[in-house]
């Protein structure tokens, strides 16, 4: 069976806070705000052998959420794949920095309400138990 660590509760409650899986978070919630000026407020990293999840929440702008409530969410997820695609190489390098494997495929999707995002990354191998990368 496969281990799985997250930074945050699962449906079976909390999981365990592991090293790994906060500095993914805090890292990814790095990266985001230096591209859209405002990071989430919530990151939880779930890592599952070659699996790398990050959940965020609350991560639109104060003008995003306008435009949403304006009928132009549409518009809001293409900035949002926009940006996201800018983002991909600082992204990529910091999975691959912390997990220390290098990163197959990369994968986004946004949701607009409830504001949320996910942020997808396939290793070329498991991450080991412990794995802190430097």
């Amino acid at each position: 069976m496969p281990s799985t660590r997250s930074d945050g509760s699962s449906r079976d409650g909390p999981t365990g806070h592991s090293e790994l899986t906060a500095a993914i978070s805090t890292a990814v919630v790095h990266v985001f705000s230096q591209y859209t000026g405002r990071g989430p407020t919530k990151a939880r990293t779930t890592i599952d052998g070659e699996l790398v999840v990050v959940i965020l929440r609350d991560g639109m702008t104060k003008g995003e959420r306008a435009l949403v409530v304006g009928g132009k969410e549409a518009e809001v997820l293409r900035l949002r794949r926009a940006f996201q695609d800018n983002m991909r190489h600082d992204l990529v390098t910091v999975i691959e920095r912390l997990t220390e494997r290098n990163v197959e495929a990369f994968m986004s999707a946004n949701h607009a309400d409830p504001d949320a995002g996910a942020e997808i990354f396939l290793l070329d191998g498991d991450v080991a138990d412990g794995t802190k990368g430097s």
